[in-house]
């Protein structure tokens, strides 16, 4: 099963401050999507409204059909989100915190149980061999890749992944490239990904959105927004976003 997002006229405001101003997006069912922009461009706010963690103050986000604001928890069954920094306790194994996360979404006994879910999503991302290891021994793409593999437990039809690569080495990159791409064809989740790394949008999505100041300015494939620039994607999203301030 997968699942549309669609996001109309989204609005969101904190004080003086608008962290979404009019927002239409849409992501098609099974696509990657890769929304670029400054900090404070309103990305990491669109993923808690998505996820159902905030809620809109004008607009509509739809996922699979259903209002994220009707459906509650039914839609956050669908949705399995990545943080930037997932905070774990590091006198924990891996195993134990994903048999944390599973009880959190519900994952019982019975066919497809949690022990199951756990092995299966440890060797998806490649901790098969070290989930019984305390996570303070892991390295930062190590705890990325756990991170990843929480989200895969209730088996999504939404990935949501806010700075999926962020502070990451080359190699740690290029596995979690790696294994994006696989559970993607795979599964053929949708997949929304917030990002620094305007090269990685590249390679692993089918369209970029920039944002700016809450609003998108321009979308398309990766290549037909580099069209123009001698910097490829790069020069293209610091041309649109005002010379790449840091807002």
């Amino acid at each position: 099963m997968t699942m549309r997002i669609d996001i109309t006229d989204v609005h969101r405001r904190y004080g003086d401050v608008e962290a979404l101003a009019g927002l239409d997006l849409t992501v098609d069912s099974g696509d990657a999507y890769g929304l670029v922009g400054t900090n404070g461009a309103g990305k990491s706010t669109l993923f808690g409204l998505i996820a159902g963690h905030d809620r809109p103050d004008d607009g509509r986000i739809t996922v699979g059909g259903r209002d994220v604001r009707e459906t509650g928890w039914r839609i956050r069954e669908s949705i399995g989100v990545l943080p930037e920094n997932p905070g774990f306790p590091p006198g924990e194994t891996g195993r134990e915190t994903l048999a944390f996360h599973a009880d959190v979404r519900g994952i019982g006994s019975g066919p497809g149980d949690a022990a199951e879910r756990i092995a299966g999503a440890a060797a998806t991302v490649g901790l098969a061999d070290a989930i019984d290891r305390p996570i303070g021994g892991y390295s930062k793409g190590m705890r990325r890749r756990l991170g990843l593999a929480a989200a895969l437990l209730a088996n999504p039809a939404v990935l949501l992944l806010d700075e999926p690569t962020a502070g990451l080495d080359p190699n740690g990159v290029a596995a979690l490239r790696e294994i994006l791409t696989r559970v993607r064809d795979e599964t053929g989740v949708t997949l929304l990904m917030a990002t620094h790394a305007l090269r990685e949008a590249e390679r692993v999505c089918d369209r970029v959105g920039v944002l700016d100041d809450g609003r998108l300015v321009a979308e398309g494939r990766p290549d037909d927004l580099a069209t123009g620039h001698d910097d490829g994607l790069e020069g293209a999203f610091v041309s649109l976003t005002g010379g790449g301030r840091d807002a």
